[in-house]
């Protein structure tokens, strides 16, 4: 029987143990280490005393710290990385992924960049996938013991392109989420329970989030004219009615606020005819735009 491919994980934080509890249920003899010594290891992992002791101990490295700079400042007390292939899980900006990426391969390693498209209780079941680039030679090789932590997407080799899919992802979840807490403030307002109110806001949502691959579509043509259901100047001037109803009541409407003027400017410049997705055109402005 072949051996599983002997991994350390680097953080001991609620991801980093979930990921080390995916490898040890799967049979990977995982090394573990924490800055923090009093946080305990998972069942069945081997801590190391020392980070460098923990590097040592497997060819394959997954790091899984607080930033971008811990990062670099744990392996830097380790010296040269020759033959080890490192995956750092740690959440950063496009950019720090690519600076790592050159710091690591100067120092003899092959790197890999991903993005935990998850909450740690997701690890290892079929909601969770993971986002990864970098190295193809890293990413072949690392997989067998990454796709235990979920379904494994490949970028590419541009090290930056896992962080910034992570950051667009989790830019939608916030929206997302400030329209759901929004929603939630403003029905409570008047007394009604948010239990009462959930299913009819998930089937609500569900519906609307059917919208993105047309989105997408309309988006890459440049074109908000096609297909309109809903023109934008209609639907500026109904947001109105959403912040009065906010502003009676009592509830601030700072979360979901911002979209009112960029409606209405993109109204004023000629677009009402066209789908709200033509805003995202006032965004690449940015502050460009008066």
């Amino acid at each position: 029987m072949t051996e599983l491919t002997p991994t350390t994980v680097l953080g001991l934080g609620a991801m980093g143990s979930a990921l080390a509890e995916a490898l040890v249920a799967a049979g990977h003899p995982t090394t573990v280490w924490n800055r923090s010594a009093t946080r305990p290891e998972p069942r069945g992992c081997v801590r190391a005393g020392t980070v460098q002791d923990a590097v040592a101990a497997s060819g394959l490295v997954i790091l899984c710290l607080l930033d971008h700079g811990s990062v670099r400042d744990v392996l830097s007390t380790v010296g040269p990385l020759d033959g080890k292939t490192i995956v750092n899980l740690t959440s950063c900006a496009p950019a720090q992924a690519r600076d790592l990426a050159a710091w690591a391969t100067e120092r003899g390693a092959d790197y890999l960049d991903g993005g935990i498209m998850a909450v740690p209780p997701m690890i290892a079941t079929p909601a969770a996938f993971v986002l990864y680039s970098g190295s193809q030679t890293a990413f072949d090789h690392a997989r067998p013991a990454l796709d235990r932590f979920g379904e494994s997407h490949y970028l590419g080799t541009d090290p930056g392109s896992a962080a910034l899919y992570d950051l667009s992802l989790l830019s939608g979840m916030y929206g997302l989420l400030a329209g759901i807490l929004h929603a939630y403030a403003v029905i409570g307002s008047e007394g009604v329970a948010a239990t009462s109110f959930a299913p009819l806001l998930a089937r609500w949502l569900t519906t609307m989030v059917g919208f993105t691959a047309s989105a997408a579509e309309q988006i890459d043509r440049g074109d908000y004219s096609v297909g309109v259901a809903s023109s934008l100047a209609m639907q500026s001037a109904g947001f109105t009615e959403l912040l009065e109803l906010a502003e009676h009541n009592g509830i601030s409407p700072e979360l979901i606020a911002p979209l009112g003027p960029l409606m209405a400017r993109r109204v004023a410049d000629g677009h009402g005819h066209e789908d709200i997705i033509g805003v995202i055109e006032l965004l690449k402005k940015g502050a460009n735009h008066e």
